[in-house]
C-alpha cells in the first residue's frame, strides 16, 4: 500500500465495531469548536455589540489592559481582541462564518436588535448559490459575520 493510499485510508476509515470504535477515539483528540479571534478598536463597543445585538454573553475580560474578552452562545464563541491590531491596514479583512440549525429563527430574535444598523450593516437571509442560507451583520470592527445553515432548495433569490 502506497503511503498516500494508506493516509486516506487513514482519514476515511470507520471503525466497523465497539473496541474498533473505542480505540479509534482514544487516539483521536477532539476538536470541539472553532473560536476565531475577531479584532477591534474599541473592546467595551464591541461587547456591547455582541452582547445586546447578537445575545452572546461574555465569559471573561482580561482586567491588565490587553484588550480580550471571550463571548459565547451556545456552541459558538468569539474571542475579542484589541491589543497590537493594526485596524488601519486596507489588507485587514475579517469574516467569521457562524453554522446554524435554523437562520430563520434566529434571524427573528435578532432583526429587532440589529433593525436601527446603519445601512450596509446587515442583510437579512437569503439562499446562496452554494446550497446555504444565510444572513449577514457587520460588527462595529467591521468584521463579517455571517450566519448560514445549508438548505435544498433550487430557488436562489
Amino acid at each position: 500500500m502506497s503511503l498516500d493510499v494508506f493516509i486516506l485510508y487513514l482519514c476515511c476509515a470507520k471503525p466497523q465495531n465497539d473496541d474498533m470504535k473505542q480505540n479509534w477515539r482514544a487516539e483521536m483528540a477532539e476538536m470541539p469548536q472553532i473560536t476565531p479571534f475577531v479584532m477591534c478598536a474599541d473592546l467595551k463597543e464591541e461587547i456591547a455589540f455582541f452582547e445586546n445585538r447578537l445575545g452572546f454573553t461574555t465569559g471573561f475580560v482580561a482586567q491588565d489592559g490587553f484588550g480580550y474578552a471571550f463571548l459565547r452562545r451556545d456552541n459558538v464563541a468569539v474571542r475579542l481582541l484589541t491589543k497590537q491590531a493594526n485596524l488601519h491596514d486596507e489588507r485587514r479583512q475579517q469574516m467569521v462564518y457562524i453554522d446554524v440549525d435554523d437562520v430563520d429563527a434566529l434571524w427573528a430574535e435578532l432583526e429587532p436588535r440589529l433593525a436601527d444598523l446603519p445601512e450596509g450593516r446587515m442583510r437579512a437571509p437569503f439562499n446562496q448559490t452554494y446550497n446555504q442560507r444565510e444572513f449577514h451583520v457587520i460588527d462595529e470592527g467591521a468584521c463579517l459575520l455571517m450566519f448560514g445553515m445549508a438548505h435544498p432548495y433550487p430557488d436562489y433569490n
